[in-house]
């Protein structure tokens, strides 16, 4: 008997997210990589035809990427940034969730919402929205607190303070979900055996949330190291953000202001590489406690 012509029409279906993927991200990252390995050559002053030509560099970009000063500069301020932000709005999304899937809670389900709401607001608006709080002319909370919010002192906390108001909603609700995932039967035998509410939390709900605690701080930690709106946005408002405040940041500047894409393409290629290395070594250093692996 002859096959039938079946075999081919998963490919078939498979055709269009092949083609939106090759288009939209392996040739981008290509021509990214293309890019990061040329440089343009400038002959006599640049001027007339073949003055200026585009010569390949192998990896002169990314050595010149890596020694610069300034790209360093940014890791530590993303570091420290990411720092306090990763544990308040962590910590806060789980002390959320375990409140909203408490026995005795009140007006779940408009908690749930308040909670969420920010992180339906565009990190832009968000951050103009704080951004005029913080103003001293403008601010209302300057009556109450005498603190220069947009200080050199004090400028990370406010951005900070942005990403966490907006981040913690999302972070809450995936790990609200995996609790309501839990039979409920396991809650009735802790209380049972004498087991408050706190006992519960800890020795039952959050070893069970180890998994999904890992999962939200993996995306929290890429989106930190991608931080880009709040200092862009704010840095009209204050003269203490520089241009190179964030990795991000400084290839925005080489690649629009100076106008420097081979730059900008390997120190992009750069942040990938040390964003890849922080979430798999997370990843690595945690796997055995979240799934069971040596």
């Amino acid at each position: 008997m002859k096959k039938s012509g079946r075999g081919a029409w998963p490919y078939l279906f498979l055709t269009p997210a092949i083609v939106l993927f090759t288009l939209f991200l392996a040739v981008p990252i290509g021509y990214t990589v293309w890019l990061a390995m040329h440089r343009t050559k400038v002959s006599g002053l640049g001027l007339g035809r073949g003055a200026r030509k585009e010569v390949f560099v192998g990896f002169d970009n990314f050595s010149a990427a890596l020694s610069d000063p300034e790209l360093w500069h940014g890791w530590l301020r993303v570091l420290g940034y990411g720092a306090l932000v990763l544990v308040v709005m962590l910590g806060l999304a789980l002390l959320f969730a375990l409140l909203l899937d408490s026995a005795r809670v009140r007006l779940a389900r408009f908690s749930r919402i308040a909670i969420f709401l920010p992180y339906a607001v565009p990190g832009v608006a968000a951050t103009l929205l704080w951004g005029f709080l913080y103003l001293p002319s403008l601010s209302p909370i300057k009556d109450v607190l005498d603190v220069d919010f947009l200080g050199a002192s004090t400028v990370t906390y406010s951005m900070a303070n942005v990403a966490v108001w907006g981040g913690t909603g999302f972070n809450m609700l995936v790990l609200y979900t995996t609790l309501r995932a839990i039979p409920r039967d396991l809650y009735e035998a802790a209380r049972l055996d004498g087991a408050s509410e706190l006992q519960i939390a800890l020795r039952v709900k959050i070893p069970i949330l180890t998994p999904a605690i890992i999962l939200t701080t993996v995306f929290s930690i890429i989106a930190t190291i991608q931080v880009f709106t709040e200092p862009t946005t704010l840095r009209p408002l204050t003269n203490t953000i520089s241009s190179t405040w964030s990795p991000l940041m400084k290839v925005y500047r080489d690649a629009f202001v100076t106008g420097d894409l081979y730059s900008a393409a390997a120190t992009s290629i750069v942040i990938a590489a040390i964003s890849l290395v922080l979430s798999f070594g997370f990843l690595r250093v945690v796997r055995n406690r979240a799934f069971g692996e040596g």
